[in-house]
């Protein structure tokens, strides 16, 4: 992207979603706010920014998503369906409109670069080795075929984002602190956190399983 450092965007607060970069978003667009958001972005740049709205507090993120449109389909009834992909991060800075949807001034945000690159890389495979083992054993425990995508990001910052995007269970505020973070290896670190404690967990009942299977009913 080669927007300015700050410009105006319009907001589309979504109850505890949060968008990463490179990532799909589908909507169904039928409010009339966001109808009319909608043909003004389409007649724009497409783009628009995804937040996450705290459910609880109607608060929304001050870090979310810019979410350009890909495909869109409007029915005779004013309702849309979009395809959205997630762009650059950004944060608002000052609400610039409410009606008839929110716009605010954002600055685009971006990882700070880290200087020992080899230590990046081998936390990520450490990352990619806890992952595979995550699948692997639920796919034991739940007797099915349990695969990872074979477009896997190879460079650790796009890795770092589909690991966050793809976490498993209800985990919005977890995926919003990971969208936060302002660096890379901050962010793998976390998720290395996670996937080996569900690899133990995994592991442990997997062994219970395997255990149990091996006992004969008769003999109890």
């Amino acid at each position: 992207m080669t927007d300015l450092a700050v410009r105006e965007l319009p907001l589309f607060p979504l109850p505890d979603v949060v968008l990463f970069p490179q990532e799909v978003l589908p909507l169904h667009i039928f409010e009339s706010r966001y109808r009319i958001m909608l043909q003004t972005v389409l007649e724009s740049d497409s783009r628009f920014g995804v937040v996450r709205l705290d459910p609880t507090t109607k608060e929304i993120a001050e870090v979310g998503c810019c979410a350009e449109i890909i495909k869109h389909q409007t029915s005779q009834d004013g309702r849309s369906n979009i395809i959205t992909f997630g762009q650059q991060r950004f944060r608002v800075l000052e609400i610039t409109r409410n009606t008839p949807y929110l716009c605010a001034m954002v600055s685009w945000i971006e990882d700070e670069p880290i200087k020992d690159q080899d230590e990046l890389r081998k936390l990520a495979q450490e990352v990619l080795k806890a992952l595979k083992d995550v699948v692997s054993l639920t796919g034991k425990l739940t007797e099915s075929e349990t695969i990872l995508p074979d477009d896997l990001p190879d460079l650790p910052r796009e890795l770092s984002f589909w690991i966050a995007a793809h976490l498993g269970g209800p985990a919005a505020e977890e995926q919003q602190n990971l969208l936060e973070m302002n660096q890379t290896i901050n962010r793998l670190k976390r998720e290395f956190e996670m996937l080996d404690h569900s690899r133990r967990e995994l592991a442990a009942r997997t062994v219970i399983k395997e255990t149990l299977s091996k006992v004969d009913p008769a003999n109890n």
